[in-house]
């Protein structure tokens, strides 16, 4: 522990599970202070709960909720200089499957909760002078997809850039924004819901031979929120062990033999 957020007021959207839940335990282990959001009441709160935060349930796609988020954090702390939307879904249907519904429940969630979420912090931000705002994009459309992630590969590009537009425009008040793009995390949805042979054929195509861990994300997190990353904005950071470098399957490099 080094203080880098000490006495920092950190707002995490998504948190009650996998990546935003370690986003605010590595917050706190820095010394901020932690407002936790997430749709998920029951366990939100306990996350909350584990790691010493005030709690708020929240449908990032409703600007009034995330109005109120923010409004919790200036309650009990009296001012917000990070804000985190971490919060996402990712259905798997094919193109042809997904009803103008479902695209639209999507990119509720995933883009117009961005959005909504740096709509809610800009006015507390604006006033301080500073303040931090990160999103959780992807390598999942901005640069690669797979069948059955139309919706979700188009809203984290479209993340992207939100984030450039949002870096610009906010750039005079002091505010810089930025993002995370993980690659393959090993999760709790994935443990849960992947098998044990699709794992193993994702750590396959990783060049470090593993999936990365939600403290992996975490970390590259704490640095943009960090005084470290005062002069980086409009950009993200990829953390996916290397993911994107292969031309093809044909990858690795063997130790010379004796």
């Amino acid at each position: 522990m080094t203080d880098r957020l000490k006495d920092k007021v950190a707002l995490v959207i998504g948190a009650s599970r996998g990546i935003g839940k370690a986003i605010a335990q590595r917050f706190k282990e820095e010394g901020a202070k932690l407002v936790l959001a997430d749709f998920e009441e029951e366990t939100g709160r306990a996350a909350a709960k584990e790691i010493g935060a005030d709690f708020v349930r929240t449908d990032i796609s409703k600007l009034d909720d995330a109005v109120a988020a923010v409004g919790l954090a200036l309650e009990r702390h009296g001012r917000l200089d990070i804000i985190v939307q971490n919060a996402g879904i990712y259905p798997w249907q094919l193109i042809e499957n997904t009803s103008p519904d479902d695209w639209d429940n999507v990119m509720a969630v995933n883009l117009r909760g961005c959005f909504n979420a740096a709509r809610a912090a800009l006015t507390p931000m604006k006033k301080q002078g500073a303040g931090r705002i990160l999103f959780t994009s992807s390598i999942t459309g901005p640069h690669v997809t797979s069948p059955g992630h139309g919706h979700y590969a188009a809203s984290k590009a479209g993340i992207n850039g939100f984030i450039r537009s949002a870096a610009l425009e906010f750039s005079s008040y002091g505010i810089t924004v930025n993002g995370v793009e993980p690659g393959n995390i090993l999760t709790e949805a994935i443990q849960l819901h992947r098998s044990a042979a699709f794992i193993k054929n994702m750590e396959d195509a990783i060049p470090l031979a593993r999936l990365g861990s939600p403290r992996d994300v975490a970390n590259a997190f704490l640095f943009l929120a960090s005084d470290d990353a005062s002069y980086v904005t409009g950009t993200t950071i990829i953390v996916d062990g290397g993911q994107l470098l292969p031309e093809g399957a044909d990858f690795k490099v063997l130790p010379p033999s004796d």
